[in-house]
């Protein structure tokens, strides 16, 4: 079994209990990692308190050094890591290598080249200085779709800012947290400023959440999750950054070239196997059009084979474990029993093991359905019809969501009026592709705070006024 990583060394948890890692496209169990306890996250808080001081004192050209190191590292153990995350999730290997493990080494070297030039002496107003200074000891608890990512998103620029870190990862694919573990032990990264503890999110993450000497808790997963995850920080006053649920829309306006956008909303909705809280979930298509974009979405769900994640060819890999299978089961049959229909796909498993399930669209989708309203996270996309682009705006915001979006439209300037409206923190116009710049979070039930960037380096900081 493995060991927690604590004060810069690996240790034994203070729990006996073990948590199996299953391969989620053959089921088997591939490793073993410790269900931590309070006692572990109380020695991990104090590890990181201690080293507080010395890291924040750090000049930010050299956090930034450790940074690039760490990317550097990641980048040159690319491959493998990306194999840890094929098998840990079911992620297909290309996309594990390129989105899984090479975009969270941009995101590293982003942060990098941020703390070098970032203004923390943020100049004057009027008698006062203002300073930008660590906020202290963070608390990181990410999920299991982008194991790696969703921590550096974290992680990368809580070491920018000059904060230390207690990192929770999902118990249910945390393989990818121990690889970033060693790559910190490997480029030396001072003892106690990263720390581990693997575990349940009930006992670990809320022991991290309601722990008085962290002093920002960052959380990524359910609304559900969230409002836990808040309600605990609030009793100490800690800052909290959430980045929770979402049901995008893709709306697509006429004189858009509907072809494309059928096929980027499709990947969209599809990619990680639909395991992605920014996934355009809902197509919404005029009228006048909807017929034929039911039958173009068909055709490229169609160009999605399943399968395992290591053959040549798999697009979509199974989903993450046997209890988010049921969960997407249970959502397509609600779709079915609430008068949707199913065009392409449905509760079938596909493989003979493993947590499949197929590629699937509805149509006759109408809004307030529960595929409509609520988050899925599977390969399941609505296909929901508009008469004008009033009521197109009405749908897109008429869920408790606001993650992101998308707008496509017969020119860039339509399609951004129309994105204005959008209750979205992100929105996509034409196809507008992901930057590891931009902020990522979302408006409503999607969440407080942003990641990515300038703006996700600020959930770290505190703001100071020095009067002259």
């Amino acid at each position: 079994m493995r060991q927690l990583y604590v004060n810069g060394a690996w240790v034994p948890s203070a729990s006996d209990e073990a948590i199996d890692v299953i391969n989620p496209a053959t089921e088997e169990v591939i490793d073993r990692v410790p269900a931590g306890s309070p006692d572990d996250v109380e020695a991990a808080v104090r590890a990181a308190r201690d080293a507080f001081p010395s890291w924040a004192e750090t000049p930010p050209a050299e956090r930034a050094k450790y940074l690039a190191a760490a990317a550097d590292l990641l980048t040159k153990r690319a491959d493998e890591i990306a194999r840890t995350i094929a098998t840990d999730m079911g992620a297909p290997l290309q996309f594990a290598l390129k989105v899984q493990t090479l975009m969270p080494a941009m995101v590293l070297s982003s942060y990098a080249e941020i703390a070098q030039r970032y203004a923390f002496d943020a100049g004057t107003v009027g008698n006062a200085q203002i300073l930008k200074e660590p906020a202290g000891v963070v608390g990181a608890i990410t999920p299991w779709n982008y194991p790696l990512h969703q921590i550096v998103c974290k992680v990368a620029p809580a070491l920018a800012a000059g904060c230390t870190i207690v990192l929770k990862p999902s118990e249910v694919a945390p393989l990818a947290a121990y690889a970033l573990a060693g790559v910190f032990e490997e480029i030396g990264l001072p003892r106690g400023v990263f720390n581990l503890v693997s575990g349940y999110g009930p006992v670990v993450g809320e022991a991290i959440a309601a722990h008085p000497e962290v002093d920002v808790v960052s959380f990524t997963g359910s609304t559900r999750a969230g409002r836990r995850v808040a309600a605990l920080a609030a009793e100490t006053v800690k800052r909290v950054a959430l980045e929770l649920g979402g049901k995008s829309a893709n709306v697509i306006l006429p004189g858009a070239d509907l072809e494309r956008a059928v096929k980027v909303g499709v990947a969209s909705a599809f990619q990680n196997s639909g395991q992605t809280c920014s996934a355009w979930t809902r197509m919404l298509v005029h009228q006048d059009f909807y017929e034929e974009a039911v039958r173009l979405a068909a055709g490229f769900a169609g160009k999605y084979p399943v399968g395992d994640p290591f053959a040549e060819g798999t697009r979509l890999g199974p989903l993450v474990s046997a209890a988010q299978r049921e969960r997407v089961v249970r959502y397509i049959e609600r779709g079915l029993e609430e008068g949707a229909r199913l065009v392409t796909g449905g509760t079938g498993n596909p493989m003979e093991r493993g947590y499949y399930v197929e590629p699937t669209i509805f149509s006759d989708v109408a809004p307030g359905m529960t595929i409509e309203q609520e988050e899925i996270f599977g390969p399941v996309l609505a296909v929901i019809p508009y008469r004008d682009e009033d009521e197109a705006v009405a749908i897109a915001n008429g869920t408790p969501y606001g993650l992101a979006g998308a707008v496509w439209a017969e020119s860039d300037e339509k399609a951004l009026e129309v994105a204005r409206r959008l209750r979205a923190g992100q929105v996509a116009v034409n196809g507008g592709k992901f930057n590891v710049l931009a902020p990522f979070g979302g408006y409503k039930q999607s969440g407080i705070g942003r990641e990515l960037g300038e703006f996700g380096l600020e959930e770290y900081l505190e703001v100071k006024a020095v009067l002259r």
